[in-house]
């Protein structure tokens, strides 16, 4: 009998050991941009509980965010290098030029274009999954955060002569700075730590390329206009390092894809409802919100295309160029 209790209990402990439970699949998922709490912290949190819920807690997913696993360049080695499994982003093109395409100015014009454009099927989507395969990574679509524009203090630029007086901090992603500067404004690439202390400082007279929600949050104190000028439609990246997603069951990986969809088009949902509140937000702040006129951002788009798509030719070649001339929005 002594023998026989010694059997069960040796089952038992084997059939424990190979419960779904205890062989969970750890998963880890992080931003470069967003703390715990922000709207893209919040999209990590959804897109996290939705996987961990799908594969009823099969699959554990760690969130990591801003700064919790390096900058946004140590963070994207980590993502190619497959250390880290997910990512909500804002990509850099140091790996590869072709992904400026998410930085094309003036390539879309409405959120209903940029929808259309960036699911699943889009022409804009079609091409990211083929860049970003090229990477080791399977991109399932857009964050999207909405147009951008220039923020600036004391002063606001509607021609090429007001803006040759204003130097702007832009991000370190091509075309950004180009795509500034060819509305006339001087630019600074300024690491992101230090751009209230470059605007307060008088070091840079405002910020660029941003949607309203950074500038209102971040640098509400020293900024005083906020011009929507729309040069981008502005969007983080919802991926996967492929042999992560490779390692996957069948089962898994449908549920993982699901969960990027479901975040994706909710964001669609969200993104423009939160732009407008933020717009709110910042003018009860005391900024001045700039809208330019159907024409005015005619006239941008005319020039800043033309100033910055053969740019974009020279360095992410004339293929892409192509589709994206055949599809870009008219305003």
């Amino acid at each position: 009998m002594f023998i026989n209790r010694i059997l069960c209990l040796s089952a038992s402990v084997i059939m424990l050991a190979m419960s779904p439970a205890l062989a969970q699949t750890e998963l880890k998922l992080a931003t470069d941009s967003g703390a715990k709490g922000s709207p893209s912290g919040d999209a990590l949190d959804r897109w996290a509980a939705l996987v961990e819920e799908g594969t009823g807690g099969e699959v554990q997913v760690d969130v990591f965010y801003q700064n919790e696993l390096g900058s946004q360049a140590e963070v994207f080695d980590l993502f190619v290098a497959g250390d880290i499994d997910m990512m909500i982003n804002w990509p850099i093109t140091a790996y590869d030029e072709r992904l400026g395409v998410l930085f094309t100015p003036y390539m879309v014009t409405s959120w209903e274009e940029a929808f259309e454009a960036y699911k699943p099927g889009g022409w804009v989507n079609n091409m990211l999954v083929g860049i970003y395969d090229d990477l080791g990574l399977k991109f399932f679509g857009p964050w999207p955060e909405g147009f951008n524009g220039i923020a600036s203090a004391d002063k606001y630029a509607m021609t090429e002569e007001e803006a040759a007086d204003l130097k702007i901090r832009v991000p370190a992603m091509f075309p950004m700075a180009e795509s500034v500067q060819a509305l006339g404004y001087q630019t600074a690439t300024i690491d992101w730590s230090e751009v209230f202390t470059a605007i307060q400082t008088g070091v840079v007279d405002g910020d660029g390329a941003n949607i309203i929600y950074w500038d209102y949050e971040y640098f509400r104190d020293v900024l005083d206009y906020y011009n929507q000028t729309k040069m981008q439609f502005v969007t983080g990246v919802i991926a996967m390092n492929n042999d992560s997603f490779q390692s996957l069951s069948e089962e898994h990986q449908k549920v993982v894809q699901d969960a990027a969809l479901t975040v994706m088009e909710e964001a669609f949902e969200q993104a423009q409802e939160r732009d407008q509140y933020y717009i709110e937000q910042a003018k009860e702040a005391g900024m001045e919100y700039i809208e330019p006129s159907d024409e005015e951002l005619a006239a941008m788009a005319k020039k800043v295309r033309e100033k910055v798509w053969p740019l974009m030719e020279e360095r992410i070649g004339s293929e892409i160029m192509d589709t994206i001339r055949e599809n870009a929005g008219e305003l």
